[in-house]
């Protein structure tokens, strides 16, 4: 087949070296996510990854992690939650979840703060904060297939867990089980945040500011089934990106190759 040689221009918009070093290679994923600010350790250095998480802290956590008070004001009106009183160390944050309707109240106006979360609520709510794919009943079903547990799931989060699957962001139990009606336990979390962090920082150049542009030219090879080429910069370590296209509009795939990122 004939080949066809040109030239890819593509301008990367490149941040700060910290901002795109969040994620140490050395680091387990528990340091990662306490290096991010997302969790922490106990007084006495211990992390206690085997205890479980309440509604409370999933708030805390959510609001962290995808920065929904930056969507707020601090002058709106709350909400009134009978058993979240403003003294509540996760006062805002439960506000927060409730408002962008990532997390419900129950009956009576309660939030249940204290209540433990199971790995499908855990998840699915995640996955709600990030953004849920619509994926047809049919692709939930072949995502949901390969796990012995997967009617475990309520019916409500099934979509949403199979976004969090689809993701990689769920931690299997023995025989690849998803032990959706476990508790979600702290070390569960850590291993979410980790991979979110990691899927961040690979993706993070597609939306940095107008600052320190680098542009890139690589040479393609271009036939009828597209093409790929490795885009890496000159000087700093970013992550590797990949640019795939079949038309006259690249997209660029994280380094694990399993999810698009925006048009160019």
């Amino acid at each position: 087949m004939e080949r066809f040689f040109s030239a890819l221009s593509i301008t990367l918009m490149l941040m700060g070296l910290s901002a795109l070093t969040q994620i140490q290679p050395s680091r387990s994923p528990i340091d990662q996510v306490v290096n991010a600010g997302l969790m922490s350790r106990f007084p006495n250095g211990d992390f206690r990854a085997n205890e479980t998480i309440n509604r409370a802290e999933l708030a805390r956590i959510l609001v962290k992690t995808f920065h929904l008070d930056r969507r707020h004001s601090e002058y709106e009106t709350m909400m009134p939650i009978e058993d979240v009183p403003a003294s509540h160390w996760a006062y805002l944050d439960i506000q927060i979840v409730l408002r962008d309707r990532i997390m419900t109240g129950y009956g009576e106006g309660r939030f249940r703060p204290d209540q433990r979360i199971t790995r499908a609520e855990a998840f699915a709510i995640f996955a709600q904060a990030q953004g849920v794919y619509q994926f047809p009943e049919q692709t939930i079903r072949e995502v949901l297939a390969p796990y012995s547990d997967a009617a475990e799931i309520p019916d409500w989060a099934r979509k949403s867990m199979a976004t969090a699957l689809y993701e990689g962001y769920v931690n299997l139990k023995s025989n690849d089980q998803i032990a959706p009606l476990s508790p979600m336990t702290r070390g569960d979390m850590a291993y979410t945040l980790n991979l979110y962090l990691k899927r961040q920082n690979s993706s993070a150049v597609l939306s940095l500011p107008m600052t320190n542009q680098l542009r890139l030219h690589q040479i393609f090879s271009q036939n009828s089934g597209g093409f790929s080429i490795p885009l890496t910069s000159l000087s700093d370590p970013l992550p590797m990106l990949v640019a795939t296209t079949n038309s006259d509009h690249p997209k660029l795939f994280d380094r694990w190759g399993n999810k698009a990122l925006p048009h160019l």
